[in-house]
């Protein structure tokens, strides 16, 4: 016969586990064991540090065009700034937060650039960071997805396709845009519609005073930093970034100047040099040559002061 033993029974773990707890990104409730939010496909995890620590943090949305770079852009600047200690240096939260860093960093160094980021939200990454400046006696926590260029145009032509996108800009207090200097100088306008669509969207979106849209009096306040990738084979680019935009997306820049008066202009590369390979299956692929970062964190450090001056 088997022997009586005592087992407790913990049953406080099931009313814990039965209390809803709200994405922080969209607001719906989830199960408290969820992994991410079953309406946005945000992680869940952001919503428990924030309940833990009581810290509200700011967001900041990354959008762009597929291809403009995004991908690479968010994973060397975490690198960038986790490896410093001063002016502004980085903190993560989490450990999904270091993923993109850890893709980014893995294949660039195996002579590739990462894959591009999936149309599904579940498989996206985010990063929640604390920044910290010498500027500032207290670090800023931000959130900053890598949303799919695809899915954001998607939402933006046919709404509620993908609610994170809307969810997301209507809560972030602050947009980098990323705009492909290559395929504007070689006369490709995709880059400019979309971006005009992308402006024309935040200018219309409604804004959620009680999760950060409170910041900013009316929605043209919002601070946007639009930043021209791959700017190595565009050196007029770096040399003076307004000018070239004047030249090649003066659409962008109009709609800009004219809806939203807190901007500035960046030009930032990764790869000083790139080549391309042919491959079994990819066919021609670009890679880097060699990787030599600038201008990546400069955008930031603009964003930074003008979200800490709210």
């Amino acid at each position: 016969m088997t022997p009586g033993i005592e087992v407790p029974l913990a049953s406080y773990q099931l009313i814990q586990n039965s209390q809803p707890i709200a994405c922080y990104i969209c607001g719906n409730d989830n199960t408290y064991s969820a992994e991410h939010c079953r309406c946005c496909y945000a992680p869940m995890a952001l919503a428990h540090q924030a309940r833990v620590t009581g810290i509200q943090p700011r967001t900041i949305a990354l959008v762009g065009a597929s291809a403009a770079g995004k991908t690479v852009y968010l994973g060397m600047l975490m690198d960038m700034l986790s490896r410093r200690m001063q002016p502004l240096h980085v903190l993560t939260r989490g450990a999904f937060s270091i993923s993109m860093q850890q893709t980014t960093t893995t294949a660039l160094s195996h002579g590739w650039f990462p894959d591009k980021t999936p149309n599904e939200p579940d498989r996206w990454n985010w990063v929640h960071c604390q920044i910290s400046s010498n500027k500032k006696r207290r670090p800023l926590d931000l959130i900053v997805p890598d949303m799919a260029g695809e899915a954001i145009l998607e939402e933006i032509n046919h709404p509620n396709t993908f609610p994170v996108v809307r969810s997301m800009l209507s809560k972030c207090c602050g947009v980098i845009l990323l705009i492909d200097a290559i395929r504007l100088q070689s006369g490709d306008q995709t880059q400019d519609f979309s971006t005009m669509k992308l402006l024309s969207f935040l200018g219309d979106l409604e804004r959620d005073r009680s999760i950060g849209g409170r910041l900013w009096r009316t929605t043209n306040q919002i601070p946007i930093a639009i930043v021209f990738t791959k700017a190595d084979e565009c050196e007029s680019c770096f040399n003076d970034p307004v000018a070239f935009a004047e030249s090649h997306a003066l659409g962008m820049l109009r709609q800009c100047r004219d809806r939203f008066p807190r901007h500035a202009i960046f030009a930032c590369s990764v790869a000083g040099a790139c080549g391309y390979r042919e491959s079994l299956g990819d066919g021609r692929r670009r890679i880097p040559l060699r990787i030599e970062p600038r201008g990546i964190v400069e955008p930031l450090t603009w964003m930074v002061e003008q979200v800490s001056r709210r």
